[in-house]
């Protein structure tokens, strides 16, 4: 709430199992996931007070990773991540649910985060000579994650688009959301009519 009130720069997260890699984390378009995001975490005992910001973004160059040419250049950088390992005798970091987690999910991201990690080290030591691949400024991509929202779907009940930004000059500002509605669920206020 600082960076609100008294123009702090917003914190960038740079823990081993974030999934987008290190950056200012935002949900696209998904004040509700947020907010039910920030309160799981205040019931975990990491936050005291949960609430949700909002952000103006330009991506600018974004590694997006629900763009087909982008999920293969995360590919090749896990092979190259993998043989790095291997050469040097180590062992892969694995995708791992988090104690307590209500589910199934990995969401401890923590081979993607060094995959991720990995591909930014190449870009971010390139030589003006042999710049191919321009520096990212934001990575996006879609988080699977709940239960299915009925049999036999694809969808998960809290699935999102995630942002990590890391050139934090790409936020163009931040703001407090206008309210939303908690959607009902099952049960709670009826059947929803469409």
């Amino acid at each position: 709430m600082t960076a609100l009130n008294d123009g702090t720069e917003l914190l960038p997260s740079n823990r081993d199992f974030d999934w987008l890699g290190p950056g200012a984390y935002f949900w696209e378009s998904d004040p509700l996931r947020a907010l039910e995001w920030a309160e799981w975490k205040k019931g975990r005992g990491d936050y005291t007070e949960p609430f949700v910001i909002g952000a103006a973004i330009d991506l600018r160059n974004c590694l997006d990773l629900v763009a087909r040419e982008n999920l293969e250049l995360i590919r090749k950088a896990h092979s190259s991540f993998v043989e790095i390992q291997e050469k040097a005798g180590l062992p892969l970091p694995e995708n791992k649910s988090a104690p307590g987690q209500p589910n199934a999910d990995r969401i401890l991201r923590f081979l993607d985060c060094a995959v991720i990690k990995h591909l930014h080290s190449i870009l971010d030591n390139q030589s003006a000579e042999d710049l191919q691949i321009e520096p990212f400024d934001t990575v996006r991509g879609m988080f699977t994650e709940g239960e299915q929202i009925y049999p036999g779907c694809g969808f998960k009940s809290r699935s999102h688009v995630q942002i990590s930004v890391r050139n934090l000059d790409c936020i163009l500002g931040i703001f407090i959301p206008r309210p939303y509605p908690k959607l009902p669920g099952p049960g709670k206020n009826g059947p929803m009519s469409i």
